[in-house]
């Protein structure tokens, strides 16, 4: 199951890139202010 912690740490990891931190955040798994605590960018919807 995908949390938080995970996709943060796969993005830390460079396994992830901000495409799959969006796609998190459009299925809900996590919100857009998480991603900006991920990625460091604000979340623009595409």
């Amino acid at each position: 199951m995908l949390t938080y912690e995970r996709i943060k740490r796969f993005y830390d990891g460079g396994y992830w890139t901000k495409s799959m931190v969006g796609d998190a955040v459009v299925k809900g798994v996590i919100t857009p202010a998480q991603y900006e605590q991920i990625t460091g960018e604000p979340y623009v919807a595409s």
